[in-house]
């Protein structure tokens, strides 16, 4: 009797504490970016070499930083570009931003579009899923479709630009380690 007794006790408990470490967020190792700047990193992934940020980034101005997953299909970066907004555009700044990720891509399904206080920090927003399709005459590319979380900050005359992009298709796993990774920012 005694042994029926201890099992209902700790069933439950043992339920719960499995129930709990299966909702518990991702892994995120607190990592400096720059000087004022601190992201959750996911565990799993790496920083990118000054030569592998060049070949998957070719821009005159290459990212602070970027990390990617061990299999290089999700990635997270980190801009700084000179900016002659300031904070008190975010309003605008949300406009313009969304108009221009509607014309870079074929389609863009906005899932999120928000001005949102993070660590005492406000960012403009944007996650959605974008569709690249091949519009070429004869083109017969399948449609490249990326889901995408993008928080923007303004801080003096800089715009800090961060950027999680996974395939669409494993939105569903990444997308709370996209949110988790973002709510992590500290821009001091």
């Amino acid at each position: 009797m005694k042994t029926v007794s201890y099992f209902r006790r700790v069933v439950p408990l043992v339920l719960a504490v499995l129930l709990l470490a299966a909702f518990a967020g991702p892994k995120l190792k607190k990592t400096a970016v720059g000087k004022n700047i601190t992201i959750g990193v996911p565990e799993s992934f790496a920083a990118l070499p000054d030569d592998g940020i060049a070949a998957k980034y070719p821009s005159p101005r290459k990212p602070l930083a970027v990390f990617s997953n061990p299999s290089g299909r999700i990635d997270l970066s980190v801009q700084q570009k000179p900016t002659t907004f300031s904070n008190r555009d975010y309003a605008l700044l949300l406009k313009i931003y969304k108009a221009s990720i509607q014309n870079l891509y074929s389609k863009v399904q906005f899932l999120r579009e928000d001005i949102q206080t993070i660590n005492k920090r406000d960012f403009v927003v944007l996650e959605f899923v974008s569709t690249v399709t091949d519009n070429r005459r004869g083109g017969n590319l399948a449609p490249i479709r990326k889901y995408q979380l993008v928080q923007y900050a303004i801080e003096r005359d800089q715009l800090y630009v961060f950027t999680f992009d996974a395939p669409a298709e494993e939105q569903a796993q990444w997308q709370p380690t996209a949110q988790a990774v973002m709510q992590s920012i500290v821009l001091k």
